[in-house]
């Protein structure tokens, strides 16, 4: 029973299985040769074959760790996270780090988390403390983000042999679904929003509307990230969300704007003004609010825009929402919307953050009926064009029809043509 997968992972090492002890499948990450990894697996299934026959024991490992602290346990798990949690072996971004520690401590406190002996049959406490957070009102995002820190830790004691198995393995799926949607800004509440908002706040607008580019992202573009010589941005990989370094391509006149603006050293001041500890580097391009939702919403209520409609909210992750709608507008097909948004899947893009507008709707619907009223003056002609059936020949008007229409019938179609009627000499 134990095998491998036919293709690596993307870190280039196979995945493989076995049947433990207790008839339970479970996963391993072998080595980058298959006939290697398929070797451990059955070498692991075998020995697990003979702990069940009653030949060998079960290992105890676990049960030496059952005392050791539950913290002292999240502060590992957290310091290997800074050095390789991340995708490709990259190490967490400190704010993702901050949330994990913020969740695992919720759970300590919650649940009474001493030592990890605490963590066996944990799944029941687990479920009504989601029930109880979702009553108070959290997002299903947010419940998500909560249990898959506290899941993700255990999974890491079980691979370390902390734990003998995790205890929320079989914890149910939680509806994410967002109860706010975000929608695209139109062209005249984009003019309305640039007319009101300072010079500094309009600057980080254009730059996310025509990029893309999240908070922290824009949070993190220097002087030395923007080539002026082939007009765009240079993303590296370890601040950005994909953690993959690309190219943001950008027009000329912009490119120009940025590197003035950012030559007139005012962005260092203003992080000086507004922020109380300045953690941004001399050389930052943008300025970028310690809370931009918020400075986005004073400048939409000075420039009357609505936040919610019957269409979504706009907050600022919404302009990123708006940049794809505008390239799937500016005719990009979902290959070249993909690349820019920087997404894994054009699914992604075109369902998640593509939006469709009721005008554009109504203009096609208007051109489709333009295209069907105007054959239905054609369909008219046609008709009585051939309305005149009488016969051109001594031969009944059946025949002839069928004369004329043999070599079409022979061709497989259904019915003659329209065509097959006009004015044309009869086969004898």
């Amino acid at each position: 029973m134990a095998g491998a997968r036919r293709r690596p992972s993307s870190s280039g090492r196979y995945q493989a299985f076995f049947i433990d002890h207790q008839g339970k499948k479970k996963y391993f990450t072998g080595t980058a040769k298959r006939a290697e990894t398929v070797r451990i697996a059955r070498k692991l299934e075998d020995d697990h074959r003979q702990i069940r026959l009653g030949y060998r024991e079960p290992k105890k490992t676990p049960l030496k760790h059952q005392n050791r602290p539950y913290m002292d346990a999240v502060g590992e798990y957290l310091d290997w996270g800074r050095c390789q949690g991340g995708r490709g072996g990259r190490p967490w971004s400190e704010h993702h780090v901050l949330r994990k520690q913020r969740h695992l401590r919720l759970w300590a406190e919650t649940l009474d988390l001493k030592i990890l002996g605490d963590l066996d049959s944990a799944l029941p406490r687990v479920e009504a403390t989601l029930r109880e957070l979702a009553e108070r009102g959290k997002s299903g995002k947010t419940l998500v983000n909560i249990a898959e820190a506290f899941k993700s830790f255990c999974n890491w004691c079980v691979v370390r042999n902390y734990l003998s198995e995790n205890p929320l393995a079989k914890l149910g799926r939680i509806d994410a679904t967002p109860k706010d949607r975000y929608r695209a800004f139109t062209v005249d509440e984009i003019r309305r929003l640039l007319h009101v908002a300072p010079e500094y706040l309009k600057l980080l607008y254009i730059i996310a509307m025509t990029t893309g580019l999240r908070a922290s992202e824009l949070r993190a573009l220097t002087r030395k990230h923007l080539d002026t010589s082939n007009n765009g941005l240079w993303l590296e990989a370890d601040w950005t969300k994909s953690r993959k370094a690309t190219f943001q391509p950008l027009p000329k006149r912009l490119v120009d704007r940025l590197a003035c603006f950012c030559a007139s050293g005012i962005v260092p001041a203003l992080y000086r003004k507004f922020f109380r500890k300045f953690v941004c580097p001399e050389d930052a391009l943008l300025y970028v609010p310690s809370h931009p939702a918020r400075s986005l919403d004073k400048d939409l209520q000075a420039a009357g825009i609505p936040k919610h409609t019957a269409e979504g909210k706009i907050a600022f992750h919404a302009m990123r929402t708006c940049f794809v709608t505008l390239a799937f507008e500016a005719g990009a097909n979902h290959r070249e919307a993909q690349q820019l948004a920087r997404h894994s899947t054009p699914a992604l893009t075109a369902n998640i953050y593509g939006r469709t507008r009721n005008e554009r709707l109504a203009e096609v619907a208007e051109r489709v009926a333009d295209r069907v009223l105007s054959g239905e003056a054609g369909a008219n002609m046609v008709h009585e064009a051939h309305c005149d059936v009488t016969p051109k020949s001594d031969k009944p008007l059946r025949l002839q029809i069928l004369t004329v229409g043999k070599d079409e019938w022979r061709r497989g179609d259904s019915n003659p043509r329209p065509e097959m009627f006009q004015d044309k000499p009869l086969h004898a």
